[in-house]
Order: C-alpha cells, then structure tokens, then sequence
C-alpha cells in the first residue's frame, strides 16, 4: 500500500505492541509518540499485521466495522473518510451476554446498524445503491469500542493501528430487508441501568449508513481486498459512545429494528 513509511521490522514491533495490549488489556502510548511521521498507511499495514496474527491464532473473520462516521468527528480530526477495522468471530458476543469489564481498557457503547451482504461487494467506485442491492438483510447493534491507548487519546494512524479500537460486537433485535425500513431516518435510543443516555439518528452516519458501507468497501479496493458475501459490517455509531463499567447493563433500542442488550460484570 502507498504512503508507507515504516519498515518491516517497524511494524511487527507496533503490531506486537497493538497486540499485547488488546490480549492482555493494559494501556500503550499513542504509536505516533515514537513515530511521528506515521501515517494512515502504516496504521493499516499494521492493521493488516495484527488480523493475519489473530487468524493465526485460530480466528475466522467474520466482517468489518467502520469508524469515525459522523462529519463533526472527521472536521475534528481533520480527515476526509472514515477509518475501518477487522471483526473476527471471538469479538461476537449473544444478544443479552455478560461481558468481562477485566478484559478491557477503557470500554464504551454505540448504538450501530449492521449489515449482512448476500453478494460480493468491491471498489474503487462502490455506491450506496450497490450497498443496499448487495444486503441480505439489517439489524440492530452494539458494537463495544475499546482504545487501548492512554487516557483514550489517539490520532487517526494510531487508532487505524487499534483495529479501529475494536473489541466486541452484539446484535440482535429483528433482522429487517433493507427496502423495508427507511435506513436514513432511523431513530436509536440508548439506555443505561434504565436511564436514557443517548439518542441520535441513522442519517448521523454519513447521511445514511449504507454509504458507510461504500466507504469501507472503497478503501478495502485500496488495500488489494473485497467484501465478500456473507460478511457481517458495523456501519458506525448512531450515538455517541458511553462509557460503561462492572455492573452496568445497556439497551439499544431501534425503530422498526427492536432491540439489542448487554450487560457487564
């Protein structure tokens, strides 16, 4: 991939560092502290590095998230497309799961639509049109984000390096067809411990959640890599992220999608 400055050896030993960090659930510096020059590129051959090692441990991938969707965010940190990230099948967990706070850095929530696609999906142009033609069907998420970096400070190269601070993912709630629900206007309420937390809508997602799908789809065109069919995808949060600890107990629940829960212990 263009646009690399680090050498090999440079991102194994990140990788080990990502890695370490996400198996053992402790805290690292931002990578670009030691690398400066660092860039977005590096961040997903690092990315690359650490899905290769998790499959090597046994894990299958299953889909792929998208982050940084929301146009704030991305003016924020002074980008122009969202970031991705990898989901292998030991981040998901059963509707209404209990998840190991002690496993995790600094856990938080976000409400998400997920897709799952019944055709093959490939870039460089990849539209809505094509997104929402190549789903089987939707349904309602909570993906479980988890910087691993201190504080939860980071810049886009490190958190690309993260896994996009991937950690969990739970879905559940009906499974709809696409061309069923008005994927733009869908409203997501979040609860905690029975209190409402946050609310948005789905259009917070680049104006609709499908066209976060194309981003993916486009920027995996960049990285030699298609979306296949059956792939499960996180189209980025709907709401912001909370903060969760042991004892609290989250429902996110969707118009038209019902609902999705998780607790931690």
């Amino acid at each position: 991939m263009n646009g690399t400055t680090l050498s090999r050896e440079e991102v194994v030993r990140l990788t080990e560092r990502v890695e370490g960090a996400q198996l053992r659930a402790y805290e690292i510096p931002k990578l670009t502290e030691e690398y400066p020059g660092m860039t977005v590129a590096d961040g997903y051959a690092v990315q690359k590095e650490l899905r290769q090692r998790s499959i090597a441990r046994g894990n299958r991938l299953i889909g792929w998230k998208v982050g940084l969707t929301s146009k704030a965010k991305m003016v924020q940190m002074g980008i122009h497309e969202p970031s991705i990230g990898f989901l292998m099948n030991d981040m998901a967990c059963p509707e209404n799961s209990a998840i190991d706070i002690s496993k995790l850095v600094h856990p938080r929530v976000e409400c998400e639509v997920a897709f799952v696609t019944k055709k093959a999906l490939q870039g460089p142009n990849c539209t809505k049109e094509q997104v929402l033609d190549a789903t089987d069907f939707v349904l309602p998420a909570i993906e479980v984000i988890d910087s691993r970096f201190k504080a939860f400070k980071f810049d886009l190269p490190s958190v690309i390096a993260d896994n996009g601070s991937s950690a969990r993912v739970v879905s559940g709630g009906r499974a709809r067809y696409p061309q069923d629900v008005d994927l733009r206007t869908l409203g997501a309420v979040m609860e905690k411990n029975g209190e409402i937390v946050s609310l948005g809508a789905s259009a917070a997602v680049l104006g609709h959640p499908a066209e976060a799908i194309a981003c993916l789809v486009n920027i995996l065109y960049t990285q030699g890599e298609t979306l296949p069919a059956g792939s499960f995808v996180m189209s980025g949060g709907i709401t912001e992220a909370i903060h969760v600890k042991a004892g609290d107990s989250i429902i996110a629940r969707f118009q038209d999608l019902g609902s999705v829960s998780v607790r931690f212990v």
